[in-house]
């Protein structure tokens, strides 16, 4: 495989974790695989609110060993961007 291949499939999988812990945690009432990667997760995307935040800061502690602080907030606005805040925050 080539190394852009694994790349890919790699965030494929982090995306879809992040989107089933996410789902599953807030009990969404949508399954984890209709969540797009880059719909935003409050207002009209999600429609999560401040609470939905903390939990999600604590999952993605719990499970990828990455800390959001509070000057971290962009994080916040897709799966996407959560997901390159973990790849970024596991580099390091």
């Amino acid at each position: 495989m080539s190394d852009t291949y694994e790349t890919a499939l790699h965030r494929s999988e982090l995306n879809l974790r992040l989107k089933t812990l996410i789902a599953e945690s807030l009990d969404l009432p949508v399954r984890a695989e209709l969540i797009d990667d880059d719909q935003p997760l409050f207002g009209r995307g999600l429609e999560l609110d401040s609470l939905d935040t903390l939990e999600i800061v604590s999952l993605v502690e719990e499970n990828f060993s990455v800390y959001i602080t509070d000057e971290d907030k962009f994080v916040f606005g897709s799966i996407n961007r959560i997901a390159d805040f973990i790849e970024e925050g596991q580099q390091k």
